[in-house]
């Protein structure tokens, strides 16, 4: 007879009773607003390996605009994909919209107490997928700072875009409007909408 006392693993629809659940979901509007209003990046956690997914991240912001600033104290002073690295958050050299944290769960409290010490501060802390520290977006979300966690801007960028459905992806987006294109190739798309206006 099976052992009744033991916890079921919940499934993907539920969430065991008294975990937070405020940063479970985000809806599109939210996550399409701060990727627009968004121009400058601090990517922490930088890689020098373009197969580790942080350089992917990275030159993939770069190829969408945005003005991405690598931070790695191990690559401080070099340059990647053309931008200067710099070793700490206190070492940026000018105001970033966004911190993008690609470290674990652990590092991530350091982290945001560390960008939350920035003046001015960022409008938005980003956790990269399986990065979630419900402390340290308390923290933030009491300064003003808004949180996203368990995501990766280039996914949440890629699908809002519909650059994820060229590689069959579901991106649970319905539309009847064109992409528009961002600049060259055919595949690279924009989350803007034609003449500007916002979606």
């Amino acid at each position: 007879m099976a052992d009744k006392t033991r916890m079921s693993i919940p499934r993907l629809d539920q969430v065991p009773e008294g975990l937070p659940t405020r940063h479970d979901r985000y809806p599109d509007t939210q996550i399409r607003a701060l990727l627009q209003q968004t121009r400058t990046v601090a990517l922490v956690g930088a890689s020098a390996s373009p197969a580790r997914p942080s350089w992917i991240v990275l030159k993939y912001l770069l190829d969408r605009g945005y003005a991405v600033t690598p931070v790695n104290p191990g690559l401080a002073g070099q340059t990647l994909l053309g931008r200067p690295v710099v070793g700490s958050l206190s070492e940026l050299r000018e105001p970033v919209d966004m911190v993008e944290i690609f470290r674990n769960a652990d590092a991530a409290g350091p982290l945001v107490d560390e960008a939350l010490a920035l003046d001015p501060l960022p409008k938005v802390i980003w956790m990269q997928l399986g990065v979630r520290n419900d402390a340290a977006a308390a923290r933030a979300e009491a300064r003003g700072v808004a949180v996203i966690m368990n995501r990766c801007p280039k996914i949440e960028y890629g699908r809002l875009s519909g650059e994820i459905g060229w590689t069959g992806v579901n991106s649970r987006i319905i539309s009847a409007r064109k992409p528009v294109l961002a600049g060259r190739g055919v595949q690279r798309l924009t989350i803007e909408t034609r003449g500007g206006a916002k979606p």
